[in-house]
């Protein structure tokens, strides 16, 4: 795909952006039911497509702990049809006034909720982000640009043609949703220029995706990071509930991004802790790599390096330090973390409150598994990506992040002096 193409999806998303925008939220949600209905007319079809990306994946060697993020079921597309009936269900933001209030000269100011604009999506393997993707920018008013990674590319393709022809069908504007048919870096790259078409561009991957796009994109850029999530068991923690805990935050899914990687524990506990922990661990497959003092109660572990502290596995991998204190534990994870996740497990009230005042990131949590952090547990009906940010949006994005505000004003004959 050349410039030109790119040049010509944008001014297409454009002008259905301001088409999408006049919808009243009735018609955009009797739109998204008919794309679920289509994405559940046609789960043979997705099925077969996403076989294609399976076989490519095969071919290529990719592990099967990451081939997990590319795999389509029946069960995972009826999950992605009741994606976007979620969104349906949430109130729509758009048009809501957000404050109003009189200055001195009598002028009545209001914040306004509109939709952004043109919202382009850079992301790799996972088809079900397409889904989630789409209903979340129409719901919110704005058109989409996607740009998915080739080892999903048919599934994609395929997806994105099923929500056009919904759109079609109800003599809507398929322009609001438009996927890009070219895999390659070249064209990526062109996509992070078109400042005259997109108002952000989110990308949605590993950490090099993420790092790319920061570094050369022109266009703004809201940035979904990557997760090197940690666990702290302190010592006032009670030794089943931190055994469940690490066993889900680490194995249930290991591939995705909020995953644990590292566990911290309390000294005063490690002797005690260590060994059951590792007996679930080792059933669930986990390889664990350990700092020196962990080792002497972990006889399968190998010596953890400074490099697995700031490594985000994506993988049946864990690191895990011995930590004096909780004061220890918050500072390794701010040196270390990436921004994500970020869990203790503790029975002391105030050593929690210090947790969730002193750790710096997007989540986190006290007594429970980092893998909650998703915009559908959180209630959102699904996620454009997990921000890792600190500018407009932060933690899972839903709608809300999906939207800008214009200052609406009231007068009746003001002038300035």
């Amino acid at each position: 795909m050349i410039l030109t193409d790119l040049q010509t999806l944008g001014q297409q998303a454009k002008e259905a952006a301001t088409e999408l925008a006049l919808l009243n939220t009735k018609e955009k949600n009797q739109l998204l039911e008919n794309m679920a209905c289509a994405i559940e007319n046609n789960t043979e079809e997705i099925l077969q497509a996403n076989q294609k990306d399976l076989e490519q994946a095969d071919e290529n060697g990719i592990k099967e702990v990451m081939k997990d993020r590319l795999r389509l079921s029946e069960e995972r597309i009826e999950a992605m049809a009741a994606g976007i009936r979620q969104v349906v269900q949430l109130n729509d933001p758009i048009g809501t006034i957000k404050h109003m209030w009189k200055n001195e000269e009598g002028l009545t100011i209001g914040q306004k909720q509109v939709p952004i604009g043109v919202i382009g999506i850079i992301y790799e393997s996972r088809p079900n982000v397409t889904t989630d993707a789409a209903s979340l920018c129409f719901k919110s008013g704005n058109a989409v640009i996607l740009r998915g990674g080739k080892e999903s590319f048919h599934s994609n393709q395929l997806l994105v043609s099923i929500l056009q022809e919904a759109l079609e069908e109800s003599q809507f504007s398929s322009h609001a949703i438009q996927f890009i048919d070219d895999t390659t870096h070249e064209t990526a790259n062109e996509m992070m220029q078109l400042t005259d078409f997109l108002d952000v561009l989110i990308p949605r991957g590993g950490e090099g995706l993420i790092k790319h796009v920061k570094e050369n994109a022109k266009v703004p850029v809201i940035e979904t990071g990557t997760g090197n999530n940690h666990i702290y068991i302190d010592k006032d923690a009670q030794v089943n509930m931190a055994t469940d805990i690490v066993a889900n935050a680490k194995a249930q899914r290991p591939s995705v991004c909020n995953a644990c990687e590292t566990l911290l524990i309390h000294k005063e506990v490690a002797a005690f802790f260590l060994p059951a922990i590792e007996e679930r661990l080792i059933e669930l497959g986990i390889e664990l790599r350990a700092d020196e003092i962990a080792s002497d109660y972990l006889p399968s572990a190998t010596l953890a390096t400074e490099e697995d502290w700031s490594t985000e596995f994506l993988d049946y991998i864990l690191a895990i330090k011995v930590v004096d204190s909780a004061e220890e534990a918050i500072s390794h994870i701010n040196r270390y973390n990436t921004k994500h996740s970020e869990a203790i497990i503790t029975d002391n009230y105030f050593t929690a409150q210090k947790f969730l005042n002193e750790v710096d990131a997007a989540a986190v949590y006290v007594n429970a598994s980092t893998r909650f952090t998703d915009g559908f547990v959180f209630g959102f009906g699904a996620e454009i990506g997990i921000s890792t940010q600190k500018l407009h949006a932060r933690g899972p994005m839903g709608l809300e992040a999906l939207t800008s505000i214009k200052y609406i004003i009231y007068g009746d004959g003001q002038t300035r002096a």
